[in-house]
């Protein structure tokens, strides 16, 4: 009885696969066997058709770990091509990648959000990280990997290159997963699937909690629809989406208030969904529950076996694979023949095994794909000599027996090797040998010559690269402070003399001995080698690209703080009114528009920078009265106090309009370049303190919130 094997797929309890057969056969019990990839049994699995069906499915209820080792389905009996399924990765485990919007300094276990899901995920998902911050870069680094499912802890302003990415890849099939923080509640782009309130994790009136919050319900329709709601979890904090006529439809969990936990959106062939809350325990309980974990096995379960990158990337090439195993008419894998040709990998799953592409292997031994036999739709069908007509003639396969070659394949062989011998005696005549040789000595005389003339010269390349190295050297050899280049000479010249002065004030009263500040172009130079940079914002410069602010993006995420500086305290009252902003505020606001900035408060009483080395209460530079923006903090359970920072980190960013660096600028004779206004005598001190303490929380972050400074700071203040 003719029987084939097709359409696999590995559902969330079991890996099934469907046989078909001709028609008009008599009802049978068919048995499959799961192989690995060392050819042992994993295990058996039988179907019986019904009456005169032409399918019926085989299922193999195994635990995933040992689904995930099947490499190869075959119908027990069958020796053909047909009855044999070959299992690749798109039916095993699924392609996670994570990226973190968390700074680097705070990605220590119990603190980084990447933790929980890791822990989570490692069992069931291959999962992978980027090499680079800069999200223009790890994004398509992730989706050329054939990532199957994207999770974002915390990533709250996708721009530019990376968020077109993204789109793309997500309508070609992706699933992109979110979880909110601090960095979501305060800004977040296109990419979520319901619209978000700012700042609506700090809850008030009607909604506020009392005690945190339990699970109520999971939608029906959904993966998460016969999950167990847990006892043990609760939620203190989250973000709330605004409330419309499409919000019960995108809901797939809900807190006991009716809030939503998580929601989600179809988009083309992907989907974006988004948990209200943090992927660590800061805002909830639920990453170290069990029901975490298998919410992201549903998603996991739900996502689509692979996305390509050529789908999903704009001008992204296809990698070509080569055969590597082939199946041959008997259903067993053998080396591949001399006419087998490479198949493209975006094709692999639409192309159809034939001559130039036999069922098989292609690849290499670490990552492979499957193309097999039988498409999804394949019907076999029993064969009709009627349809030949007439003039066919009918007959069984004829066979003879191996005809004996080998003597006269053996005198041909000396008649060969006699007719070489003669044609080297005859080439290595003496009497041609000399002029031969002078002929071979012109030729290769003119070769090194000519491959000499086309050798391209590099000093230029040489140098260029070797003032790279150069630059890399002396920004790595001290610590140094940075300003960003503006290309206006007067700002330029001032930022310089600015951090110089800043830096002479901190060799001489703390232990830090700073190099010469540097400047810095953030379209082209590296920017890891400075702690701080300096940006003061020209209300006439052009706009960073996309993939100059993606790189700014990178470097605050990687643990950089950049101090902007709109220098216009004085003179934004004036030039407005009072009313809209200034030249250099709306110049900032475009610039911060492409970056993943978290929700900005002035610095409190309590935080780190009023006492990182002096204990300040404000923030002055040539001008007073602006206040210094810092990262806000949300406040504790209790509400009582605010914690002082979160985990080890830095602000990754700070706002003033002081004109910091005016305050700071010296000659080369130490003597002030601008004069402070409104003229205190104590006014550039303060601001050289503001200085040493913005450099110092830089470098030490949280040091001096610990409790062991509590009394020296109380001795000082009087109390």
């Amino acid at each position: 009885m003719p029987l084939g094997l097709k359409a696999v797929r590995n559902d969330a309890k079991a890996l099934i696969a469907t046989i078909v057969r001709s028609s008009n056969e008599p009802s049978a019990q068919v048995t499959v066997q799961a192989r690995d990839l060392r050819g042992l049994v994993i295990g058996e699995a039988q179907a019986t058709f019904d009456g005169d069906a032409g399918e019926a499915d085989v299922q193999f209820a195994l635990p995933v770990e040992l689904r995930n080792e099947i490499a190869r389905l075959q119908i027990t009996g069958e020796q053909t091509a047909g009855a044999v399924q070959l299992i690749d990765e798109r039916w095993r485990r699924r392609t996670v990648g994570l990226i973190s919007g968390a700074s680097s300094e705070r990605a220590q276990p119990f603190l980084s959000p990447l933790y929980y899901l890791t822990r989570a995920l490692e069992p069931y998902a291959d999962l992978r990280q980027p090499r680079s911050a800069d999200l223009a870069l790890a994004v398509p680094e992730l989706i050329e990997q054939n990532t199957s499912v994207l999770m974002l802890a915390d990533i709250g302003n996708i721009t530019g290159d990376a968020l077109d990415s993204l789109q793309k890849w997500v309508s070609a099939g992706g699933v992109l997963v979110r979880f909110a923080g601090p960095n979501l509640s305060a800004a977040t782009d296109a990419l979520v699937p319901v619209r978000l309130r700012s700042g609506g994790r700090a809850l008030g009136g009607s909604l506020s909690w009392q005690q945190p919050q339990p699970l109520g319900s999971f939608a029906q329709s959904t993966p998460f629809d016969d999950l167990p709601i847990p006892d043990d979890v609760t939620v203190n904090r989250q973000v709330l989406a605004e409330p419309d006529e499409t919000l019960p439809d995108k809901t797939w969990a809900s807190l006991a208030d009716g809030t939503p936990l998580v929601t989600a959106e179809r988009m083309n062939r992907g989907w974006v969904v988004l948990f209200h809350v943090t992927a660590d325990t800061s805002w909830s309980n639920l990453p170290i529950s069990g029901t975490f974990i298998e919410m992201l096995r549903r998603i996991l379960a739900f996502s689509a076996a692979s996305v390509s990158g050529a789908d999903a990337a704009e001008g992204a090439s296809a990698s070509m694979l080569a055969p590597m195993r082939l199946l041959d008419g008997f259903g067993r894998l053998n080396a591949p023949a001399a006419n087998a040709k490479p198949v493209s990998s975006a094709d692999i799953d639409a192309k159809p095994a034939g001559r130039e592409n036999p069922p098989g292997l292609y690849g290499a031994d670490a990552a492979f794909r499957a193309l097999n036999l039988l498409a999804d739709d394949a019907e076999i069908l029993r064969f009709d000599p009627a349809a030949l007509g007439r003039g066919a003639d009918i007959r069984q396969y004829e066979t003879e027996g191996p005809l004996d070659m080998r003597a006269g394949l053996f005198v041909l062989a000396l008649i060969l090797l006699l007719a070489d011998a003669v044609a080297v005696l005859v080439m290595g005549s003496g009497l041609r040998w000399p002029r031969h040789s002078a002929t071979a000595a012109v030729l290769i005389a003119l070769g090194i010559a000519s491959g000499a003339a086309t050798i391209p010269s590099a000093p230029a390349h040489a140098q260029e690269s070797g003032k790279d190295t150069l630059w890399a050297l002396e920004a790595a050899s001290a610590t140094h402070l940075a300003y960003v280049v503006t290309g206006n000479r007067q700002i330029d010249a001032t930022s310089r003399s600015g951090l110089a002065g800043l830096s002479e004030y901190l060799a001489s009263r703390t232990a830090l001995e700073p190099g010469e500040p540097v400047g810095v172009h953030i379209d082209a130079d590296e920017l890891a080698f400075f702690p701080l940079i300096y940006w003061p914002v020209d209300d006439a410069a052009e706009v960073p690209s996309a993939r100059t602010m993606a790189r700014i993006d990178a470097y605050m995420r990687s643990g950089g703080t950049v101090l902007f500086d709109t220098r216009d305290q004085l003179t934004a009252n004036a030039s407005t009114g009072g009313f809209g902003v200034s030249p250099a505020t709306a110049k900032l606001r475009a610039i911060l528009a492409s970056l993943d900035v978290p929700a900005l408060e002035p610095v409190p009483p309590d935080h780190v920078l009023s006492k990182a080395f002096y204990l300040l209460d404000a923030f002055p530079g040539r001008w007073i009265g602006s206040p210094l923006w810092v990262q806000a903090l949300p406040e504790s359970d209790d509400g009582t106090r605010r914690p002082v920072r979160a985990g080890d980190g830095v602000s990754s960013i700070l706002i003033t309009a002081n004109d910091f660096a005016s305050a700071w600028a010296i000659d080369g004779e130490g003597n002030y370049l601008h004069p402070t206004v409104p003229g205190d005598p104590s006014q550039r001190e303060f601001a050289f303190r503001t200085g040493v303490n913005i450099v110092m929380y830089t470098l030490t972050g949280n040091y001096k919130a610990d409790q062991v400074h509590v009394p020296a700071l109380l001795e000082r203040l009087g109390q």
